[in-house]
């Protein structure tokens, strides 16, 4: 299983000097990738603009999107977006796609939210379409475009659409044995679908050392939108080496391809802590 880490891209106040920093960092590893998350209505970075930066700054990480709000857009507007950003960085980008779950990001959209699934599906269908036909431009590192992973909820609509159009499957987080049960459901949509091989399978977990509260502040305030249920999410942060390197071992069990760890506190010695504690496990 390979780690990655997540820019602080959500987190209220981030300055550009401190993802800049934080992009520089993590590209001298032992990250295997760079992810960002995606919200509208909210004070934060847009993700694939923000990679782009990154692919500027970096030479050797994945960048990818964990994930994109994909209806939020345009097929051809993300399809471009995410055709630059490939090309910017070599071919290094995965995108990670989802129909998103907060009703205030479509509102500031004018984008239906109750045809958030329709939507993305129809995207899915015309991205590899717009890339193999150079249409949008510039062309991608490969002919049929990045990597595409469904995010999201676990649910059957998901794992058919990942099954369907996808790569692989990026999970929303939670304990390592959540992430089995999804698993095993996107290996079977995918065995039904008669796909060959199996799905990418990616993992996310939140972390915070130290400043633990400010961390768990975020999380409650980023996840408000599910009700009692932010208090869960928030209850789940990784604030130790041990309880990473236990859910780790958790997530590898489980058929885990990629973890990214998400920073719910944004200041780059978490990153340093990170890194050091990694370079000794990986």
């Amino acid at each position: 299983m390979q780690v990655g880490v997540a820019l602080p891209n959500t987190i209220p106040g981030v300055t550009g000097e401190l993802l800049r920093l934080w992009a520089t960092q993590a590209d001298k590893g032992p990250f295997s990738s760079l992810g960002v998350l995606d919200r509208l209505a909210y004070d934060s970075y847009e993700p694939l603009t923000t990679l782009a930066a990154a692919a500027a700054l970096t030479e050797r990480i994945k960048l990818a999107t964990t994930v994109v709000i994909g209806p939020l857009r345009s097929a051809g507007l993300l399809a471009k977006e995410a055709a630059t950003v490939d090309a910017l960085s070599g071919g290094r980008l995965t995108l990670g796609v989802a129909v998103g779950a907060r009703i205030e990001d479509y509102q500031v959209a004018g984008v239906d939210h109750r045809s958030r699934g329709k939507r993305l599906d129809e995207q899915l269908a015309q991205l590899r379409s717009f890339w193999e036909s150079s249409q949008v431009g510039p062309a991608c590192a490969r002919a049929e475009g990045p990597e595409i992973l469904i995010g999201g909820t676990a649910s059957d609509q998901a794992f058919a659409r990942m099954a369907r159009y996808a790569d692989g499957y990026i999970h929303g987080g939670g304990p390592p044995g959540v992430f089995a049960n999804a698993a095993s459901r996107a290996r079977a949509a995918w065995t039904d679908m008669g796909r060959p091989g199996r799905p990418r399978l990616w993992g996310q977990g939140y972390f915070a050392f130290g400043d633990t509260e400010t961390g768990i502040a975020y999380l409650k305030d980023y996840y408000a939108f599910t009700g009692p249920f932010a208090e869960r999410i928030a209850a789940g942060i990784l604030t130790t080496p041990q309880a990473i390197k236990q859910y780790m071992r958790g997530y590898e069990d489980a058929g885990c391809d990629e973890l990214i760890l998400l920073p719910a506190v944004a200041d780059v010695t978490q990153l340093e802590q990170l890194a050091e504690f990694l370079s000794l496990e990986l």
